[in-house]
C-alpha cells in the first residue's frame, strides 16, 4: 500500500503533538498545543483528562489543515502517550472520575516506603521488572480507589474503567467500543506480569485493585477498533492500529530493532532504552526491565530502561518559574556564551530523582554560585544536568547488559540543541547521532499502526527509512570528563533526601 497517510497522536505530559506521515516516513503536517498542569499540593501533579481529549481533537484538526489532507485519506491512527498517568472513568458515560494523576506525582511516596518495609519489592520486581516507586500507575490507582468514596465498589461491579492515557484516548475515539492497552503501557503499571503477559492476581491483591476495571492487553501493532465518525473527523471509521508508550515508541521509531541498540529521548523527562530482544534482562543497577513492544503475533521484545524524571521540564522551569528565558531555544545561546560551567551544577530533582538513584525525597539544587555567576552559567548547568543524568543511566545499563555502547541515538525536542548534544557526546565518550526526524516518538507509533494495516510491509522496510542528520563526536579529554562527572556526583549526593524532614 503506497497511497494514503498515517496519523500519529503523541499525547505528552505538557502538550499534545499530532503528525501526519506519508509512506516515505516524512512529515506532511504537524500541530501542537499545550494543556493545563494542575499542582494542588507540593509533589502532586494532575491533568484534566477531558481537556486532553479536547486539545487532542483540536490539534488533529490543525494538523489536517496544515497537511491539506482529508480524514478519509488515513490508512490508520497510531497513539503514543505519557506513560504511568492514571485515568479512571465511568464506563456508561465515558466521563472521568476526578482528575488524572500524572506520572510525575509523588503523593504515594510514603506508601511505597511501607511496601518496601514489608519486603515485597523483590516479588514486585521479579514479576514486573519495575522498582516500587510512586512513578508507576499501580500505587496511584490504589490511592484513587482509597480516597474516592464508593469507587472501589463501583470498580468491583465493573462500572468504571482504569487506563493509562492510551486507553483513555482509544475509548473516546472508538465511542466506548474498545477498552484496551498495549504490552508496553501495561508493563508500566506495577500490575502486569511481563514474562507471563497477564495481569497478575497476586499484585492485584497486594494493591486491592478489582480486575473488572482493567483494560484488555493487546500487541502494540494490531487493529484495536475503528474511530466513531461522530467523535472523529471523516465519513468512515479509521483503524486505530498502533499503541506504544512514548519511550518504547521512540525506540521503535529510531529503528533500534536489534539487541544492543539504544536511544535517549529528551522530553519533559529523558528516557534511555536499550533493546534486549526476547530476553527480559533483570537489572542489578535499579534500572527497569520493560516490554519494548509486540508486533502482531511476533514474540514480545524487551528493553532495559533508565527513567530520568526532569530534563526538558527544567528548561520550562527556567522559562515559567524563574523568567530567565523567554523560550527554550535561548538556552543554547546563553550556554554558548560561557565556555565552561565554572563550577556551577544544577541537580534537577524537582520531583525527586529517577534511575538509577530512585530517591523521591531528593529536591532540586543549584550549587557553585558566585558573584560572577550569570544566566549563561545557569542555562549551561541545566543543559549539562541532562547529559550527566544520561551518563548515570548509560553506565548502569552497560554494567547490567555487559554491552559496551557504540553510539547513542538521540531524539526529542532538546536534541536540536547543539550545545547539549556536543556535551552529551563529550561526557559519554561515544558518538551521539541525531536523526533527520527527531519526533521519533510519533514516528514510532505511526510505524506500528502502519505495519498493522499493511501500509508498511516490515520492520526492515522501516529501518531503511532512518536517516542521520547530525553526528557529534567526543572532543573532551578523559581526565576533564571524569573530573566534571565526579563533581556532578558530589552535587547529587547533597540533593538526596532533602524533603524527608518535610513529610
Amino acid at each position: 500500500m503506497q497511497s494514503g497517510y498515517v496519523l500519529s497522536i503523541d499525547q505528552g505530559t505538557t502538550g499534545t503533538t499530532v503528525l501526519v506521515f506519508d509512506h516515505a516516513g516524512q512529515v506532511r503536517g504537524r500541530a501542537y498545543s499545550e494543556f493545563t498542569q494542575h499542582y494542588p499540593r507540593p509533589g502532586w501533579v494532575e491533568h484534566d483528562a477531558e481537556e486532553i481529549v479536547l486539545v487532542s481533537m483540536k490539534v488533529v484538526a490543525d494538523a489536517l489543515r496544515a497537511a491539506g489532507i482529508q480524514p478519509d485519506e488515513f490508512a490508520a491512527i497510531g497513539i503514543t502517550n505519557q506513560r504511568e498517568t492514571v485515568v479512571v472513568w465511568d464506563k456508561a458515560t465515558g466521563k472521568p472520575v476526578g482528575r488524572a494523576i500524572v506520572w510525575q506525582d509523588r503523593r504515594t511516596a510514603r506508601y511505597c516506603d511501607q511496601l518496601k518495609a514489608e519486603g515485597v519489592e523483590d516479588m514486585v520486581r521479579a514479576k514486573t521488572g519495575l522498582v516500587v516507586d510512586p512513578y508507576f500507575s499501580g500505587t496511584k490507582l490504589k490511592w484513587l480507589l482509597d480516597n474516592t468514596p464508593g469507587l472501589r465498589e463501583r470498580a468491583t461491579r465493573g462500572e468504571v474503567c482504569f487506563g493509562t492515557i492510551d486507553s483513555w484516548l482509544v475509548y473516546q475515539l472508538t465511542g466506548g467500543n474498545a477498552h484496551v492497552t498495549d504490552y508496553s503501557n501495561a508493563s508500566r503499571t506495577l500490575l502486569y506480569n511481563i514474562r507471563e503477559l497477564t495481569w497478575d492476581a497476586e499484585l492485584l491483591a497486594l494493591f486491592d485493585i478489582p480486575a473488572a476495571m482493567l483494560p484488555a492487553v493487546r500487541p502494540s501493532s494490531t487493529v484495536y477498533g475503528e474511530t466513531n465518525p461522530q467523535m472523529f473527523f471523516g465519513t468512515r471509521g479509521i483503524p486505530v492500529a498502533g499503541i506504544a508508550g512514548d519511550q518504547q515508541a521512540a525506540l521503535f521509531g529510531q529503528a533500534c530493532h536489534s539487541p544492543g541498540m539504544a536511544k535517549n529521548t529528551y522530553g519533559t523527562g529523558s528516557f534511555v532504552l536499550m533493546n534486549t530482544g526476547a530476553d527480559a534482562v533483570a537489572s542489578n543497577e535499579r534500572l527497569l526491565t520493560t516490554i519494548a513492544w509486540g508486533v502482531g503475533d511476533e514474540p514480545v521484545q524487551y528493553a532495559l530502561e533508565g527513567a530520568i524524571f526532569v530534563t526538558g521540564s527544567a528548561v520550562q522551569w527556567l522559562r515559567d518559574g524563574l523568567g530567565v528565558i523567554g523560550n527554550a531555544a535561548e538556552t543554547r545561546e546563553l550556554a554558548r556564551g560561557v565556555p565552561h560551567n565554572e563550577g556551577v551544577y544544577f541537580v534537577p530533582a524537582l520531583v525527586g530523582l529517577g534511575a538509577p538513584h530512585w530517591d523521591p525525597y531528593a529536591r532540586g539544587m543549584l550549587i557553585g554560585i558566585t558573584r560572577g555567576t550569570g544566566k549563561g552559567h545557569v542555562a549551561r548547568a541545566v543543559l549539562e544536568s541532562m547529559a550527566y543524568q544520561t551518563r548515570d543511566v548509560i553506565d548502569a545499563m552497560q554494567r547490567d547488559s555487559g554491552i559496551t555502547l557504540k553510539e547513542l541515538r538521540c531524539d526529542g525536542g532538546a536534541s536540536v540543541n547543539s550545545v547539549l548534544m556536543q556535551f552529551q557526546a563529550d561526557i559519554l565518550g561515544v558518538e551521539v547521532e541525531v536523526p533527520r526526524i527527531v519526533e521519533t516518538t510519533a514516528l514510532g507509533s505511526a510505524y506500528l499502526a502502519g505495519l498493522a494495516v499493511g501500509f508498511w510491509e516490515s520492520k526492515a522496510e522501516i529501518a531503511e527509512k532512518w536517516a542521520l542528520d547530525n553526528r557529534y563526536r567526543p572532543r573532551m579529554d578523559a581526565d576533564q570528563r571524569e573530573r566534571l562527572y565526579r563533581r556532578w556526583h558530589k552535587a547529587v549526593d547533597l540533593a538526596k533526601g532533602w524533603a524527608l524532614d518535610d513529610e
